[in-house]
């Protein structure tokens, strides 16, 4: 028998709920996000993944093994500010700005977060031979910002300290004595690959993270606890997920995240820094989207105008299957609606309602989406095989007969 005991990887996945059992807000938003091992990449940093649109955190695991428990659950929770703050999905900063744009933004996440970061009083491993410091408001080199300022307010002020140490020396000198005046101060993480997504992705992405918070931020909510995050902060979240849902949006979020991978793949331009994690694939997509219209009566002619010009917009990306239903499908009359086609507004059907019927035709017919046109006045169907949304009236989107964590979405027609 070998006597082998090689320690195996350090593997992030296995410690994230007890690193953040005392955080229940970033404990909910963890379980939203995929973690990933690579060595790849020095430290740490969060990402999109270009061909599924969906959040990334990779982490180097002797990084992760070799810091204090304390520090992993700053990291974690620095990086998931990244998140919040939207800094993956944000433009690339100009060339010259690349390096004070990524410490403005810590600077702006630090201070919320500095008691469990490694510091000039608690360092972290070494990195490039220093001891690791995360760039923190009022410590250090940044002795003389103030904390909890936003990311602009950072940004302009580091530039007056890079042109203040340029004219004090040729630039080749010490921190603080005319050379570069930020030393080691961006050493925590990797912002390689913010802002290094298509609109598309960018999108997506976006909408998935906002609907990821506010589920972290409901969970929180609903046990009254928050753990380390200030009022200020909770403020600030609440904010960016309350802001009013345009529908025709939701809508093309939906059928682009409904989309599946066809036979036609087409290479992708590696990705240079990464190439292991990404070797450089892309894949077409198209999605089989299920709309099923109720036929009792409740789905009037200005919501399926409104709704069917939204379809024209989404048509090169996915094909729409009409299915009118009442308490059961009227199979003769499904059609596959084509850009441009008139909506076909006529009732096929004069019965009551049942979900149960176009849902379990969804499931036998291998459909990648279920949009369901109706005034929610039945009881809940059985679970759906794909992923489905609902689609009402204001009205009746406020008082649903049944409860549901599916996406109930209002039409304003």
């Amino acid at each position: 028998m070998s006597d082998d005991k090689t320690t195996k990887p350090f593997d992030l996945n296995m410690h994230t709920a007890r690193l953040l059992m005392r955080e229940p807000f970033f404990a909910a938003l963890s379980r939203r996000i995929d973690k990933i091992a690579s060595t790849a990449i020095p430290t740490a940093g969060v990402r999109v993944n270009p061909d599924s649109a969906q959040f990334e955190l990779m982490y180097n695991p002797e990084f992760m093994a070799s810091l204090s428990d304390e520090h992993k659950q700053g990291i974690l929770m620095h990086e998931f500010y990244h998140l919040i703050f939207e800094h993956v999905t944000g433009r690339k900063p100009a060339d010259g700005l690349k390096r004070i744009d990524n410490i403005a933004m810590d600077l702006a996440i630090n201070c919320h977060i500095s008691k469990v970061l490694p510091s000039e009083s608690n360092p972290g491993p070494e990195v490039n031979g220093e001891p690791m410091q995360a760039c923190i408001p009022g410590e250090g080199i940044f002795k003389d910002l103030p904390p909890y300022k936003t990311y602009e307010w950072y940004l302009q002020a580091l530039k007056k300290m890079q042109e203040d140490q340029q004219q004090d020396g040729d630039g080749n000198g010490e921190p603080g004595q005319g050379g570069d005046p930020f030393g080691n101060a961006d050493s925590l993480d990797s912002h390689d690959e913010f802002g290094d997504v298509d609109g598309t992705t960018q999108e997506i992405a976006s909408e998935r993270m906002k609907d990821a918070i506010k589920k972290a931020a409901e969970e929180a909510e609903k046990s009254r606890n928050w753990g380390s995050v200030s009022s200020s902060m909770r403020s600030d979240i609440m904010d960016r997920i309350a802001t009013k849902i345009d529908w025709r949006k939701v809508l093309r979020y939906f059928v682009k995240t409904s989309q599946r991978a066809d036979k036609r793949s087409t290479p992708r331009r590696l990705n240079k820094r990464f190439p292991k994690v990404h070797p450089g694939k892309r894949v077409r997509r198209q999605a089989k989207i299920a709309v099923s219209i109720d036929q009792s009566g409740s789905v009037d002619d200005g919501m399926l105008a409104a709704f069917f010009s939204e379809l024209n917009k989404l048509a090169e990306i996915a094909e729409f299957t009409v299915i009118p239903f009442d308490t059961q499908v009227a199979e003769d009359k499904i059609y596959v609606w084509k850009k441009g086609q008139n909506k076909k507004t006529e009732r096929v059907l004069t019965g009551g309602t049942c979900f149960d019927a176009p849902t379990k035709y969804v499931n036998e017919h291998g459909f990648d989406g279920h949009i369901i046109l109706t005034d929610l006045m039945a009881p809940k169907p059985v679970p759906s095989k794909c992923q489905r949304m609902w689609m009402t009236t204001k009205a009746y989107a406020a008082r649903p007969y049944f409860s549901t964590n599916e996406r109930i979405i209002a039409i304003d027609s």
